[in-house]
């Protein structure tokens, strides 16, 4: 292949699925990994290997991982793009619904790192970019667990990219405000999504997902000798 292999977690919708085109019509061969694979398929990319994936399984996550290498070469990108966010008041929310974002939105992107990391290094070559929110940057009301896993993605991003930057890999940290997504349909409660639709108009509109990926793309495009440490956009309109 003329491009370096690109792997998207949570590629199936949203801001994973504009990534994904957007980096493969770049040239990039890609790995897509999500649960709908169905929903991958249909993209019908080419140079694209599509896999079922559960990131917090870390096995089949490493399989698909050894299969793409298989074909296309060693991993140059990791976009670490699958997340939960389930909204709720601390004393009202279900423990389960922490536990799953814990799950997915930390626990997920470190098992990406890990399977990546030691093979970046050893090329002294190598992108990692996670999806935070600015909610990695500030609290919300009804996003406690949320919040949490956020400011997590932040301190994992800045130490790995401290520990890593002898070896010529970066690491990245994309941090979008409102973004028109599936996110906030995840969330069980019926009057924190119509609150959250209602800011959404208030401030005029919100992001769209090629938004995030024209800076997924510009990060990554920049010389290896130049990381993008963070970037952080949101809808103007958007006060808080």
């Amino acid at each position: 292949m003329s491009k370096p292999l690109v792997v998207i977690t949570g590629a199936s919708s949203g801001i994973g699925e504009a990534c994904a085109k957007t980096l493969s019509a770049a040239g990039h061969p890609l790995l897509l990994v999500a649960r709908r694979i169905e929903r991958l398929e249909a993209l019908n990319l080419p140079n694209t290997l599509c896999r079922k994936v559960d990131v917090t399984e870390l096995a089949g996550f490493e399989q698909a991982i050894k299969d793409a290498e298989a074909l296309y070469g060693p991993v140059d990108m990791l976009l670490n793009n699958a997340g939960v966010m389930l909204l709720g008041a601390a004393h009202e929310q279900a423990p389960s619904e922490w536990k799953t974002m814990l799950d997915v939105n930390v626990m997920g992107l470190l098992n990406g790192i890990h399977l990546v990391l030691a093979g970046m290094k050893q090329r002294q070559q190598g992108t990692i970019i996670n999806v935070s929110s600015i909610a990695g940057r500030k609290t919300f009301p009804s996003h406690v667990a949320y919040c949490g896993t956020k400011f997590a993605v932040h301190a994992v991003s800045e130490n790995i990219r401290e520990e890593v930057a002898g070896d010529n890999v970066r690491v990245t940290v994309i941090a979008p405000g409102a973004v028109e997504t599936e996110l906030l349909s995840h969330t069980t409660s019926q009057e924190i999504k119509d609150g959250y639709e209602v800011w959404k108009e208030e401030m005029g509109g919100v992001l769209n997902t090629q938004n995030i990926a024209d800076a997924v793309a510009y990060a990554y495009g920049q010389p290896q000798n130049v990381c993008i440490r963070e970037v952080v956009l949101a809808a103007t309109g958007q006060p808080a």
